[in-house]
């Protein structure tokens, strides 16, 4: 069916309905369209789909990760600001890369009670604005703190000790990033020593790493169920002897790939970690 007989049918049918649907089921909707969509066009088609997107129906999830990727600080900083007004303090998922300062991250924090799912990567977050929020980031289960590099083991530690909800935590590094400057064997401590219920962890090319921190981790977090260690050049671990003692961990990373059919991965985890 073209685009130009589905407007006449729906013009010709029931149209008010969708006039009259309530903002939760429009917000459904919309969700599917772009963000551009939501914010320039949507609001012109009729008084009640502009009260939607104007309200918190639409911002309980905010993903704007691929379109802050090519966006100045101060454009993504405003426009933050403004989906996370609109949420109205329901804000349950945000995903965005890039925060240029502490004082926009705060702002999230202090509007966001009900945040479950953080997704920063690439952010100019330090430690002291972590401790400083962590407090108010307690309904957190899922958490990406990848390539931020003004952050370490004080953040995460403060971060376990709050976030007791906490089951997926990405802390990838990049392969270019000088290991000196990252005390990572202290972030592994950290993780170990307040993160018990993990299930998810993520903490590729984290250059010094080594044996015992993989094994602090693995033996203090029960529940973990998948672990990437791609490009940990320091974990050099018996394939063998992690199958047998810990059988349900999947681990991606060296020397580690022959036992596991990452394709079959690939589908296990879009399946478990989607509720996250």
């Amino acid at each position: 069916m073209g685009q130009s007989s589905f407007r006449a049918i729906l013009l010709a049918s029931d149209y008010r309905c969708w006039d009259e649907l309530i903002p939760d089921a429009l917000a459904l909707i919309f969700r599917n369209l772009s963000l551009q969509e939501i914010l320039t066009v949507i609001p012109r088609v009729c008084k009640s789909w502009g009260r939607a997107v104007s309200g918190p129906y639409c911002w309980q999830e905010i993903d704007i990760e691929e379109w802050s990727k090519s966006r100045q600080p101060h454009h993504l900083d405003r426009m933050l600001r403004m989906l996370i007004t609109r949420s109205c303090g329901s804000l349950r998922k945000l995903s965005v890369t890039g925060i240029s300062n502490n004082s926009i991250f705060s702002f999230l924090v202090e509007h966001a009670g009900s945040l479950e799912n953080l997704q920063v990567p690439r952010s100019e977050i330090s430690d002291s604005i972590v401790e400083q929020i962590a407090g108010k980031l307690s309904t957190i289960t899922l958490l990406d703190v990848s390539y931020c590099n003004k952050i370490g083991a004080q953040a995460l530690e403060t971060i376990g000790k709050h976030c007791k909800l906490l089951l997926v935590l990405y802390r990838n590094m990049e392969l270019s990033s000088s290991a000196d400057q990252f005390p990572l064997e202290d972030e592994a401590h950290a993780i170990a020593a307040t993160m018990p219920k993990l299930k998810h962890l993520e903490i590729a090319y984290h250059l010094l790493i080594g044996n015992e921190s993989v094994l602090k981790i693995l033996s203090s977090c029960p529940e973990l169920e998948f672990v990437n260690l791609t490009g940990c050049r320091n974990v050099k671990l018996d394939s063998n002897f992690l199958k047998e003692k810990f059988p349900k961990v999947r681990f991606l990373g060296p020397h580690l790939l022959e036992h596991y059919d990452m394709n079959d991965w690939d589908l296990d985890a879009a399946e478990r970690f989607a509720q996250y």
